[in-house]
């Protein structure tokens, strides 16, 4: 039998695990350190492999969007047939695929089957990320320590994003770009070899029935919505992305129905009823969303206006990235005392801060003042993440961790997609619209800094003395003014996650 809605407050005092749990952790964070690592670390290889294979501007595209489309319309298929069939044999299944498909990926001698290898690894990237999370549920069940647990869980994140960056241009200062790929084997092997021997076996004794036209309605509800945004972030409105996100939306409606319909659903659409399990997912969300979009438009910043290598770069957001850390462990016995609707929206105070402090920076502050901001930005968000990750596992009932583990995971996939899409198009709009191309610009130049700031960078750069000189004050007076509105927007963005914190986590109860 599943437990009931409630969350018991025996959970306080079950049991204690001991060495070999916290082992268990230790393992469970590999996976989530190799996907943090893995979202940061292509982007610096794109280059390289354009070069090396010529791919196409839209094959281009592809190799970039194919995984988190993938990944992102799976997730709640993967966490039900985790709750199914077993949640640590999902785990194996998606390690042992995912570090196969890298390996081939690194050496794909063309644009078409490296993009059928990053679908591969979006299928069994899918079975990783569920897995971990709903494996802490079933491995921690006394809450202080499930608190702890999860904050070091959460920490591999952050811990992967600062790492993508550094460890990427180390790679490629001294190896090809099939190098990122590799990074894979060597995680997942410890991971093989441990996780048999230290994390147990979990499922749902009343598992829903195997049905594959929820599967197929999930997956094309969330494909064409994150195409749609991608497609949006890329081209601007479009009659095309707007068809792509009207599908989603009816499939999605579809979907839903098909559940609430269901005698035993693939997903307990149930959870979603209850306000401490809605309000995290939101929470989780839009924090990601203000997370990604920052480190967006900051990382063009610092390497474009200010003139880092991206491994400079790189450096330069690990204290933002340590203090995340910090954060997210240190909230762990505050929570014991503060209740979530107050210490979530208290928390979330500081990445407003950490946003109005980009707001308020220009090229002549150089790289302190956003060093500064985003460590006062992960504070906020590394506290959010801790405590709405706990209250999502907790609200729902233990046998429905995996599905509950899945939304989690999809609430995150899309907001990484829309930090990119919403702040970075946004900014890329208001960049475009300040723009002013001083005269005596070649057309072909003007046309390309007119797209983006890297293309400016690289049309100034071909242009002689002072009309290169010229072209990049613009550009980079445009971008600073679209850095101010796109702050505004994501502090505007926090704002709203504090408020749903306040409203909807005010039933969650403090152990």
């Amino acid at each position: 039998m599943t437990r009931t809605a409630s969350i018991p407050t025996t959970e306080t005092h079950a049991p204690r695990v001991g060495t070999r749990g916290w082992a268990a952790l230790v393992v469970l964070m590999l996976p989530v350190l190799l996907v943090s690592v893995d979202n940061t670390v292509l982007s610096f290889a794109l280059p390289e492999i354009s070069i090396a294979l010529a791919p196409s501007g839209t094959e281009q595209l592809w190799i970039i969007d194919v995984y988190p489309l993938v990944l992102a319309g799976l997730l709640v298929t993967m966490g039900t047939l985790g709750d199914r069939f077993g949640r640590r044999r999902m785990l194996l299944i998606g390690a042992t695929g995912f570090a196969i498909v890298s390996a081939l990926a690194a050496f794909a001698p063309t644009a078409g089957l490296l993009i059928a290898a990053r679908a591969l690894l979006g299928f069994f990237g899918a079975m990783l990320m569920p897995s971990t999370l709903s494996l802490l549920r079933s491995i921690f069940q006394n809450r202080d320590q499930r608190r702890l647990a999860i904050a070091v869980w959460a920490s591999a994140f952050s811990a992967g994003a600062a790492l993508g960056p550094i460890v990427g241009g180390f790679l490629l200062e001294h190896f090809a770009w099939g190098s990122v790929f590799l990074i894979a084997v060597p995680v997942l092997i410890p991971l093989l070899i441990a996780a048999p021997l230290l994390v147990p076996e979990s499922r749902d004794p009343r598992p829903g029935r195997i049905d594959p036209v929820s599967i197929l309605l999930s997956m094309a509800a969330m494909i064409p919505v994150v195409y749609a945004i991608k497609s949006f972030a890329v081209d601007g409105p479009s009659v095309s992305a707007g068809a792509w996100a009207l599908l989603g939306v009816i499939m999605g409606f579809l979907f839903v129905r098909r559940q609430l319909r269901a005698d035993i659903p693939m997903l307990d659409m149930a959870l979603f009823r209850r306000g401490t399990f809605s309000g995290a997912i939101l929470v989780n969300l839009l924090s990601v969303v203000a997370l990604v979009g920052f480190l967006y438009f900051v990382s063009q910043h610092l390497q474009l206006v200010l003139g880092l290598t991206p491994m400079v770069a790189g450096l330069a957001l690990v204290p933002g990235m340590a203090a995340m850390i910090v954060a997210g462990l240190s909230v762990v016995p505050i929570s014991r005392r503060v209740r979530p609707h107050v210490l979530v929206p208290a928390g979330l105070a500081f990445s407003v801060a950490g946003y109005l402090l980009v707001a308020l920076s220009t090229e002549e502050h150089g790289v302190l003042p956003l060093i500064l901001a985003f460590v006062v930005l992960g504070i906020g968000i590394g506290a959010a993440e801790t405590i709405s990750n706990e209250l999502i596992l907790s609200s729902a009932p233990a046998a429905k961790a995996g599905a509950a583990s899945a939304v989690s995971e999809t609430a995150y996939e899309l907001g990484a997609v829309l930090g990119t899409a919403v702040l970075g198009g946004l900014i890329t709009a208001f960049y475009r619209g300040a723009l002013v191309v001083p005269d005596g610009i070649p057309v072909e130049a003007a046309h390309s800094a007119s797209e983006t700031l890297a293309g400016a960078y690289t049309a100034a750069a071909s242009l002689p003395g002072e009309l290169g000189e010229a072209l990049w004050a613009a550009a980079s007076a445009a971008f600073g003014s679209g850095v101010l509105v796109t702050s505004l927007i994501g502090a505007g963005l926090v704002v709203v996650a504090g408020v749903i914190a306040a409203v909807t986590l005010r039933k969650a109860p403090v152990h």
